[in-house]
């Protein structure tokens, strides 16, 4: 447990349960996130896949290496990771968006949607923590600098697929 930590942030004037459990959805958008890139560097068919898989790939790495730093710092919180996946559903903020189109524009509609609200979780935690708790200030600004590269990663990838479209719409 961590007895300093919570101890810390709660003379901040920070709920520390409270904290923990926005904390915890977080972790639980990070598995989903993980799963949901894991899954799209699988499944996705079309032109762009050979240059999106490895893109879909290194951001799974990055979400499960979120979800390892939110853990930790959940822990020394005193609070515990959910430890039941079942439960992440229920504890996201951003759910998980089923690949039912494998398409690598159907697959990067559904990931910008996910960084998007991601960006948007992080920044209330942010916002939360703002001014009171630097080490959890800290993470989740590193964590949410990586949250907005992915976003423009897919962008910049939409946006070479428009490109290729329009060129290949010319005669």
């Amino acid at each position: 447990m961590g007895t300093q930590a919570r101890a810390i942030v709660e003379k901040a004037g920070l709920n520390a349960d409270e904290l923990i459990n926005l904390l915890n959805k977080a972790f639980c958008d990070e598995w989903l996130a993980y799963y949901q890139y894991w899954i799209g560097a699988r499944v996705v068919e079309g032109i762009p896949r050979a240059g999106l898989q490895p893109e879909l790939e290194e951001h799974a790495a990055e979400e499960l290496e979120h979800a390892d730093k939110l853990a930790k710092r959940i822990l020394e919180l005193g609070g515990t990771p959910e430890v039941n996946p079942q439960q992440w559903f229920a504890l996201s903020s951003c759910g998980y968006l089923v690949p039912t189109d494998p398409s690598a524009c159907a697959l990067l509609e559904q990931n910008l949607k996910g960084e998007r609200c991601a960006i948007h979780v992080y920044n209330k935690i942010l916002d939360y923590v703002n001014g009171k708790d630097l080490i959890t200030s800290h993470l989740v600004r590193q964590i949410l600098q990586e949250e907005e590269e992915h976003e423009q990663d897919l962008e910049d990838i939409q946006k070479d697929i428009d490109t290729f479209k329009r060129g290949c719409g010319k005669k």
